[in-house]
């Protein structure tokens, strides 16, 4: 009975089932990943003194696919492949510089949102339940924005901080929280099998 009550809660819902496979489909998973958020930062408008990309789509999804620990690894290693200068963070740029700038908190919050969106997904807040999936997205972006914004606030101040770095990127969270959030229900009807062991 002690075995029982110590063995780790799978998650509740999991399209692609990457927990149960192999060390080399979790890996494959990851550069899927990294390629993704890449394709997702060329989708940008500009703005100062942060563009609007899709990045927090990805970001998001990818939390919600993979779960909480893989996702984070899966972003990690994009941002790791955008501080060595590889063309992957928005509008194709790349480079440490970013990390320092403007840009730097939304960057380092990026794994952090989707470890959040992973763990409410595996929580139930997931495409079987559309909207706690929408608030999990939601909730995923508003940390983005919070956590980037008060970075931003560091270097020009937090009234300017929230100007420019938070209120002009509320819509854009909301359209994309939605976005994500109806992406995930279009995996919920089509769960993968687990991997044969």
């Amino acid at each position: 009975m002690t075995d029982i009550a110590l063995a780790p809660r799978g998650p509740s819902f999991s399209p692609l089932r990457l927990q149960d496979r192999s060390l080399g489909w979790q890996a494959g998973a990851v550069v899927i990943g990294t390629l993704f958020l890449a394709l997702s930062s060329y989708i940008e408008v500009p703005m100062v003194p942060v563009p609007v990309t899709m990045q927090t789509f990805a970001v998001t999804l990818i939390g919600a696919l993979y779960g909480w620990r893989l996702g984070a690894v899966a972003i990690t290693a994009w941002l790791v492949e955008g501080a060595l200068g590889f063309p992957v963070l928005a509008g194709g740029t790349g480079g440490a510089h970013y990390f320092l700038g403007a840009t730097g908190g939304y960057l380092f919050a990026f794994p952090i949102v989707g470890a959040l969106v992973g763990w409410l997904a595996e929580r139930g807040w997931n495409g079987n339940k559309v909207v706690l999936a929408f608030v999990a997205m939601l909730l995923g972006n508003l940390a983005c924005l919070a956590l980037g914004t008060a970075w931003l606030a560091a270097m020009i101040g937090a009234e300017k901080a929230v100007t420019f770095g938070f209120l002009p990127f509320i819509v854009g969270g909301l359209l994309k929280s939605a976005l994500a959030a109806a992406t995930l229900k279009l995996f919920s009807g089509n769960k993968a099998k687990p991997a044969n062991p």
